[in-house]
């Protein structure tokens, strides 16, 4: 029979040192996974968070430049530009244009710091921009317009006096029931509209403002929404993580003008005339957009201020304070104004 101390001595444990080493080598393992996984996670957030903006930067601008392209249509008439248009409700647009830089505080609230708010307006119909001269007026609500079984119910016109009024404001109604073969009835006329014009803006015009609120990119429609307001209830997102919005007009300032941009400024024109050529002039809109990443980084991995072309007079300043942890992608273009006045269109555009 074997001793017993020699059987306690085979069933023995680890020792203390044997112990310490694993430890010691199960560390090493650990430090080296997490280094691993901290550098795979460094270039995961790289590739989204660029991935991010370019998505989202992407959206945005073509938003833009959809609704710029259609800026004017339908209202592009000397005797509509500029003048204040009653939208029913207690609304109205203050300077009815195709797109208005910065407006007035008081129609359409700030964005975020260095930012501009854009104002874009069009109508949907396809009838004639010159409008349908009005002959006479039977009734108060009641216009003799050649081509009037063009006009349907339900689609929103603007009637202008003979002589355009100063100050000049106007009013969008409905045409009410179907018209006859020489008239057009509509639901608030408007007195001495004979001589004048109706001119047709569709179904569904749109006046419309955007604005960056809270890092997105939103938008507030006159027609429902209260612009004035910073509520977010009057203001709808279009695109999140986008920080930065600028925007110019561009401007022909050859004479004659050859429809070719020259310059970019954010001065509202004042309208259509021969001497100062406002409207007519603008040609386009330059557009920056700046979309950043969803989550920061843990350290600084921007070095500067995202850029554009119009830097110098507006520069693209990100928020906050930890702004360089982010990645951002700036989008930048020039948009033609499709619906402005040709160069080659003297009797409609009296413009030199």
């Amino acid at each position: 029979m074997k001793p017993q101390h020699s059987t306690l001595l085979r069933v023995r444990g680890f020792s203390l040192v044997e112990l310490l080493v694993g430890i010691v080598v199960a560390m090493a393992a650990v430090l080296v996974v997490t280094q691993v996984f901290r550098v795979s996670e460094g270039q995961r957030r790289t590739t989204s968070g660029g991935d991010d903006a370019q998505t989202t930067g992407a959206i945005a601008l073509s938003l833009l430049q959809r609704e710029l392209r259609q800026a004017g249509q339908g209202l592009m008439s000397p005797r509509l530009l500029m003048c204040q248009l009653d939208l029913g409700g207690g609304r109205n647009i203050r300077s009815l244009a195709p797109v208005i830089i910065n407006p007035p505080t008081d129609v359409v609230a700030e964005g975020d710091d260095n930012t501009d708010t854009i104002v874009i307006s069009y109508g949907d119909g396809w009838g004639s921009p010159e409008g349908g001269l009005i002959g006479t007026q039977p009734g108060p609500a009641t216009y003799v317009v050649p081509g009037s079984l063009s006009y349907r119910p339900g689609q929103r016109v603007v009637a202008t006096p003979q002589t355009r009024a100063a100050p000049c404001n106007l009013t969008l109604t409905s045409v009410a029931g179907d018209p006859t073969p020489s008239s057009v009835t509509v639901a608030l006329g408007v007195a001495g509209s004979s001589n004048g014009v109706l001119y047709n803006l569709g179904r569904a015009p749109r006046f419309l403002a955007y604005a960056v609120r809270n890092n997105r990119l939103t938008v507030c429609d006159f027609t429902a929404q209260n612009c004035a307001s910073v509520a977010a209830a009057n203001w709808n997102e279009v695109a999140d993580s986008v920080v930065g919005l600028r925007a110019e007009y561009a401007r022909d300032t050859t004479v004659p003008r050859d429809g070719f941009v020259d310059a970019y400024d954010t001065t509202t024109p004042t309208g259509i005339v021969p001497a100062g050529c406002g409207w007519e002039r603008v040609v386009g809109v330059r557009l920056a957009i700046v979309a950043r990443s969803r989550q920061p980084d843990t350290a600084d991995v921007t070095a500067s201020a995202p850029s554009w072309s119009g830097g110098a007079s507006a520069p693209l300043t990100p928020p906050g304070a930890d702004w360089q942890r982010y990645r951002y992608k700036t989008f930048e273009t020039t948009v033609p104004l499709r619906n402005a006045p040709a160069a080659s269109e003297p009797v409609f555009s009296p413009c030199p």
